[in-house]
């Protein structure tokens, strides 16, 4: 009985090989193909970390480039004629940009930039909220009281990053308004947010005291 059982076993054992042939010449194309692609993925990843380290390190050494000219003019015709390589270089540009505007005390050119920034849609929402309080912040002499106030309590609002250093800026408002016991309050407030820096408290401390306030509530 072994002899038989073990010749059926092998034919067995032929038939399942035949097989395995067949679906290797049917199929293996695809098995081939899967290889391929994902060498061809790993190739593609590797090429394009290589491309974007590339573009950022040209990027970097051409704003060190036209740092180094002496004039804010010459530095902004420098970093404007840079071509950012995606949104977040864009915004970099942007905020150098209204830096040299400030520097050579052209606010409204300053504030434009910074409203560029601020109102581009491809920029993340963090450099556009900085670009925001920037344009908002040097923004006295070119924006209308009213406008800052309402960018300022859009970024003051709960849970947004700049939240009081927007508050900050709307004391500073209430001042040039005269309305010095609603900054005053505003700072207190300020001072006792466990979110605030050293800085900001030490700011608001010293603003409260040239107001002729007190440190603390009913004082």
């Amino acid at each position: 009985m072994s002899n038989p059982e073990s010749f059926i076993d092998e034919v067995t054992e032929e038939v399942r090989r035949d097989r395995l042939f067949g679906y290797m010449r049917r199929y293996g194309w695809i098995a081939i193909l899967i290889v391929v692609l994902i060498v061809a993925g790993a190739a593609w990843n590797e090429w394009s970390k290589a491309r974007e380290a590339a573009q950022a390190q040209a990027f970097g050494d051409a704003i060190l480039a036209a740092l180094e000219a002496e004039e804010p003019a010459e530095r902004a015709e420098a970093l404007d004629a840079i071509a950012p390589p995606g949104p977040g270089g864009a915004a970099v540009l942007g905020l150098l940009l209204a830096a040299e505007a400030g520097r050579a005390d052209d606010d409204a050119a300053a504030v434009a930039r910074l409203q560029t920034v601020a109102d581009s849609s491809e920029i993340p929402l963090i450099y556009r909220q900085i670009a925001q309080y920037k344009a908002l912040s040097r923004g006295a002499d070119v924006l209308p009281p009213d406008e800052r106030r309402a960018g300022l309590e859009a970024l003051a609002a709960p849970g947004q990053p700049l939240r009081l250093l927007a508050e900050e800026q709307l004391a500073l408002i209430e001042i040039e308004q005269g309305d010095t016991d609603a900054a005053i309050e505003r700072l207190r407030r300020a001072i006792e947010d466990s979110e605030a820096t050293a800085g900001l408290r030490r700011r608001a401390a010293q603003l409260i005291v040239a107001l002729g306030g007190s440190l603390t509530q009913g004082g």
